[in-house]
Protein backbone atom coordinates (compact mmCIF):
# COMPACT_ATOMS: atom_id res chain seq x y z
CA UNK A 1 0.00 0.00 0.00
CA UNK A 2 0.78 3.41 -1.13
CA UNK A 3 1.12 6.51 1.29
CA UNK A 4 -2.15 7.92 0.21
CA UNK A 5 -3.51 4.62 0.22
CA UNK A 6 -2.64 3.85 3.96
CA UNK A 7 -3.69 7.02 5.05
CA UNK A 8 -7.07 6.76 3.60
CA UNK A 9 -7.59 2.64 5.31
CA UNK A 10 -7.15 4.62 8.28
CA UNK A 11 -9.42 6.77 7.80
CA UNK A 12 -12.04 4.12 6.77
CA UNK A 13 -10.58 2.19 9.71
CA UNK A 14 -12.15 5.19 11.62
CA UNK A 15 -15.39 4.87 10.51
CA UNK A 16 -15.83 1.54 10.97
CA UNK A 17 -14.50 1.23 14.15
CA UNK A 18 -16.65 4.01 15.58
CA UNK A 19 -19.71 2.89 13.87
CA UNK A 20 -19.60 -0.82 15.42
CA UNK A 21 -18.72 0.95 18.89
CA UNK A 22 -14.52 -0.49 18.78
CA UNK A 23 -13.18 2.47 20.77
CA UNK A 24 -10.46 1.02 21.84
CA UNK A 25 -9.63 0.07 18.04
CA UNK A 26 -10.56 3.47 17.01
CA UNK A 27 -7.90 4.90 19.54
CA UNK A 28 -5.40 2.96 17.96
CA UNK A 29 -5.88 4.53 14.81
CA UNK A 30 -4.18 7.87 16.57
CA UNK A 31 -0.64 8.89 17.18
CA UNK A 32 0.15 8.75 21.09
CA UNK A 33 -0.55 12.49 20.89
CA UNK A 34 -3.25 12.97 18.38
CA UNK A 35 -5.61 15.17 18.41
CA UNK A 36 -9.37 15.32 17.41
CA UNK A 37 -10.51 19.03 16.60
CA UNK A 38 -14.40 20.64 16.24
CA UNK A 39 -14.18 23.52 15.08
CA UNK A 40 -18.20 24.08 15.15
CA UNK A 41 -18.98 22.41 18.22
CA UNK A 42 -21.39 24.95 20.99
CA UNK A 43 -20.69 26.37 23.46
CA UNK A 44 -19.44 24.47 26.26
CA UNK A 45 -18.52 21.55 24.00
CA UNK A 46 -14.72 20.54 23.35
CA UNK A 47 -12.84 22.22 21.01
CA UNK A 48 -9.83 20.22 21.00
CA UNK A 49 -9.26 16.56 22.49
CA UNK A 50 -5.67 15.22 22.61
CA UNK A 51 -3.88 11.86 23.79
CA UNK A 52 -5.14 8.59 23.68
CA UNK A 53 -6.27 8.47 27.05
CA UNK A 54 -8.58 11.78 26.28
CA UNK A 55 -9.58 10.24 22.96
CA UNK A 56 -10.96 7.03 24.56
CA UNK A 57 -12.29 8.58 27.42
CA UNK A 58 -14.34 11.64 25.19
CA UNK A 59 -15.44 8.54 23.00
CA UNK A 60 -15.97 5.50 24.90
CA UNK A 61 -19.94 6.21 25.13
CA UNK A 62 -20.39 6.98 21.52
CA UNK A 63 -21.77 3.77 21.08
CA UNK A 64 -24.52 3.91 23.90
CA UNK A 65 -25.67 7.25 22.78
CA UNK A 66 -25.69 6.79 18.53
CA UNK A 67 -26.42 3.88 16.30
CA UNK A 68 -24.73 5.25 12.98
CA UNK A 69 -23.78 3.41 9.20
CA UNK A 70 -21.24 6.00 7.60
CA UNK A 71 -22.36 6.22 3.90
CA UNK A 72 -21.33 7.87 0.39
CA UNK A 73 -17.56 8.21 1.47
CA UNK A 74 -15.68 10.32 -1.04
CA UNK A 75 -12.11 11.21 -1.04
CA UNK A 76 -10.52 14.52 -2.51
CA UNK A 77 -7.50 13.93 -3.74
CA UNK A 78 -4.65 16.37 -2.04
CA UNK A 79 -1.03 16.96 -2.75
CA UNK A 80 0.34 15.63 0.23
CA UNK A 81 -0.54 11.53 0.40
CA UNK A 82 -0.65 11.71 4.07
CA UNK A 83 -3.83 14.32 4.56
CA UNK A 84 -7.05 13.11 3.80
CA UNK A 85 -10.03 14.88 2.68
CA UNK A 86 -13.37 13.11 3.19
CA UNK A 87 -16.73 14.00 2.75
CA UNK A 88 -18.97 11.29 4.26
CA UNK A 89 -22.96 11.11 5.62
CA UNK A 90 -24.19 8.69 9.15
CA UNK A 91 -27.21 7.43 8.51
CA UNK A 92 -28.61 6.02 12.14
CA UNK A 93 -30.26 7.07 15.20
CA UNK A 94 -29.70 8.67 18.69
CA UNK A 95 -30.29 5.47 21.14
CA UNK A 96 -32.22 7.37 23.99
CA UNK A 97 -34.39 9.07 21.82
CA UNK A 98 -34.94 6.89 18.69
CA UNK A 99 -34.79 10.54 16.91
CA UNK A 100 -32.67 10.48 13.37
CA UNK A 101 -29.24 11.49 13.43
CA UNK A 102 -28.15 11.73 9.81
CA UNK A 103 -25.24 13.69 9.55
CA UNK A 104 -23.19 15.26 6.89
CA UNK A 105 -19.68 15.22 7.57
CA UNK A 106 -15.98 16.94 6.10
CA UNK A 107 -12.93 15.57 7.94
CA UNK A 108 -9.82 16.95 7.28
CA UNK A 109 -6.86 14.03 8.52
CA UNK A 110 -3.61 14.65 8.78
CA UNK A 111 -1.35 11.40 9.50
CA UNK A 112 2.04 9.92 10.12
CA UNK A 113 2.86 6.99 9.25
CA UNK A 114 -0.77 5.52 9.03
CA UNK A 115 -1.63 7.14 12.08
CA UNK A 116 -4.27 10.09 12.82
CA UNK A 117 -2.58 12.65 14.36
CA UNK A 118 -5.02 15.30 13.61
CA UNK A 119 -8.46 15.13 13.01
CA UNK A 120 -10.55 18.34 12.36
CA UNK A 121 -14.24 17.45 12.13
CA UNK A 122 -16.75 19.67 10.52
CA UNK A 123 -20.48 18.27 11.50
CA UNK A 124 -23.55 20.06 12.59
CA UNK A 125 -24.18 20.44 16.29
CA UNK A 126 -27.89 21.27 15.75
CA UNK A 127 -28.29 17.80 13.99
CA UNK A 128 -26.70 16.21 17.66
CA UNK A 129 -29.02 18.20 19.70
CA UNK A 130 -32.24 17.83 18.07
CA UNK A 131 -31.46 14.00 18.00
CA UNK A 132 -30.25 13.79 21.81
CA UNK A 133 -33.47 16.32 22.40
CA UNK A 134 -30.92 18.45 24.17
CA UNK A 135 -30.37 22.33 23.65
CA UNK A 136 -27.07 22.91 21.08
CA UNK A 137 -24.92 23.79 24.02
CA UNK A 138 -23.30 22.10 27.02
CA UNK A 139 -26.36 20.51 28.13
CA UNK A 140 -25.57 18.17 24.48
CA UNK A 141 -21.99 17.60 25.95
CA UNK A 142 -23.28 16.63 29.39
CA UNK A 143 -26.02 14.52 27.53
CA UNK A 144 -22.78 12.56 25.09
CA UNK A 145 -20.65 11.93 27.90
CA UNK A 146 -23.38 10.63 30.53
CA UNK A 147 -21.63 7.66 31.84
Amino acid sequence: MNVRETAQQAFKNHLEYLSSGRIEEWVDLFTEDGVLEFPYGPAGFPQKVAGKQALFDYMRNFPEHFEVEFVDLHFHETVDPTLVIAEFKSVGQAVGTGKPYNQTYISVVETVEGKISRYVDFWNPLVAAEALNVASDASMYAAFDAK
